[in-house]
């Protein structure tokens, strides 16, 4: 027991030594107390203004070196976010940039295709005739024939064969068969295309054959059913319409006269006829359609040309 109680004296002894006496306490708050007295003035004025400047000059630079040593690890989640957004930014620069370009790109062609649905539009006006508006979308040496084209329209469209098809600038073919979204067109300047046209000028009529060249300026051969008719240089030369508007409806121009010839074996004057038509950039059509009839796109008419 005796034992027991000295070792508690002595942890009370050094529990008192080690605590602060009260006199210490009340020495540090009135030391507080009166530098915060002093320190009410503020400003250069202060009485403790040369302690706190020489405690500046002291740790200041030490605050320096520490925040510049420091800086680069507490900026290192900052850096990566900025990356993130800056890679964020670019991919959509880069986006934007790729559509721009697609846009001035096919502006021109955009520019060419509204152009030609505007005269087709005309063409409809002016003729009377019902379209169904189509794209070129093949030219066709794999096809049956030898000069044909596959449009994207079929009879989803309305589009069946034996049926005109003309485009601003005049007569391109008749329609030979048709898919549910395509068909496909045989155009006049094949060999076996064989059309009955009209001379503007003296109304005469006449079958025009197709030479087989794409491209020729003289693509046609106008044979006169007259053979006291002469056809001359720069008449124009329109269709005279098959029965029942199959395969040609009247009134598409075809083309102009270029050249006659006639020799003493031919019965007939043979006239070379220039298409209105330009086959090597063939786009918008349109097929000559009944009025009314149903499709899965907006017909092109004379009611349409009015609004």
């Amino acid at each position: 027991m005796a034992s027991r109680d000295k070792r508690w004296k002595s942890l009370d002894r050094l529990e008192k030594r080690d605590r602060p006496s009260r006199s210490v306490l009340v020495a540090l708050l009135l030391a507080c107390a009166t530098l915060i007295t002093l320190d009410h003035s503020g400003g250069t004025d202060s009485p403790i203004e040369p302690a706190r400047r020489a405690v500046g000059e002291v740790f200041g630079p030490v605050e320096t070196t520490t925040a510049a040593f420091i800086r680069p690890f507490t900026t290192v989640p900052g850096y990566f976010r900025s990356k993130d957004n800056l890679q964020a930014e670019l991919s959509a620069l880069e986006k934007e940039n790729a559509g721009l370009r697609r846009e001035v790109a096919t502006t021109e062609l955009d520019r060419n295709r509204l152009a030609e649905f505007d005269d087709l539009v005309r063409s409809a006006s002016d003729t009377g005739y019902a379209l169904v508006p189509a794209h070129v979308i093949a030219l066709g040496p794999g096809q049956s024939f030898s000069h044909t084209v596959t449009i994207d329209a079929g009879t989803n469209a309305g589009v069946h064969a034996d049926m005109t098809v003309m485009n601003n600038d005049g007569l391109v073919g008749r329609v030979v068969r048709a898919t549910r979204t395509t068909a496909t067109v045989l155009l006049i300047l094949d060999l076996d295309s064989v059309v009955g046209g009209r001379l503007g000028s003296s109304m005469e009529v006449g079958f025009l054959h197709g030479r087989g060249h794409l491209g020729d300026e003289g693509a046609l051969d106008l044979d006169l059913v007259d053979d006291s008719a002469v056809a001359n240089e720069g008449d124009t030369v329109v269709t005279w319409g098959s029965q029942g508007g199959a395969p040609y409806v009247r009134g598409i121009p075809i083309g102009r006269v270029t050249a006659v010839f006639s020799s003493p074996r031919e019965t007939s004057r043979r006239a070379v006829i220039e298409p209105f038509v330009d086959f090597t950039s063939l786009d918008l059509v349109g097929v000559v359609v009944p009025v009314g009839t149903p499709s899965d796109r907006d017909l092109v008419n004379a009611e349409a040309a009015g609004r």
